[in-house]
């Protein structure tokens, strides 16, 4: 199949940067990058064109890394963490997803489409985790996410424990009223015996 060469206008997964000129195959050029405005052609009859667009393409380029390392050390110290509900054995009932990560950095200032936040599987149990953020195609920064148990196994033992005083006092009563029961029977003797004593 004949190949077409192209300028790359934004950054393509597995073809190149902005600004590159490659070669793709003709049925993928015409039926999708060039609709989509994300190449244009290079041939030699624009080719003092294609030079000036390349030019101001990697400019632009250039600048987007430069701002993407700027806002990499400003998002150094991030660190996400989750609370959610999960059995004794430490698994998640459901997962944190990119979606996830994405609006809770939204909730810290930051947005960004969840597309460009890469796990390497969703996350289905309480742990140590890292997110990687695409902030450039040559920048990208590691964000650590930790999840864990929402409430917690002490607390739910420590909920079953608090059963116990409970049973406690509700048995207390019932001896003290067999001890009442009791001194009274002792206290009735008595007098039996004093009364016998007299006549």
């Amino acid at each position: 199949m004949a190949n077409t060469k192209i300028l790359l206008r934004e950054d393509m997964d597995n073809l190149g940067g902005r600004g590159e000129i490659v070669k793709v195959k003709s049925g993928y050029a015409r039926n999708y990058l060039l609709p989509q405005g994300l190449a244009t052609l290079a041939t030699k009859g624009n080719l003092k064109q294609i030079e000036q667009e390349r030019a101001a393409l990697l400019k632009k380029a250039v600048s987007e890394k430069s701002d993407a390392e700027a806002q990499a050390d400003q998002m150094r110290d991030i660190a996400l963490n989750f609370e959610r509900k999960a059995g004794e054995n430490g698994t998640l009932f459901g997962s944190v997803t990119t979606m996830d990560i994405a609006e809770a950095l939204r909730v810290k200032g930051y947005e960004f489409d969840r597309r460009r936040i890469v796990l390497k599987d969703a996350i289905k149990e309480t742990g140590d985790y890292i997110a990687n953020l695409k902030l450039h195609r040559e920048v990208t920064l590691e964000i650590p996410v930790t999840v864990t148990a929402e409430g917690g196994a002490v607390e739910v033992k420590d909920a079953k424990t608090q059963k116990t005083p409970t049973n406690e006092a509700a048995e207390q009563p019932a001896e003290s009223a067999q001890t009442e029961e009791t001194d009274e029977t002792v206290n009735e003797a008595a007098e039996t015996t004093e009364t016998t004593d007299d006549e």
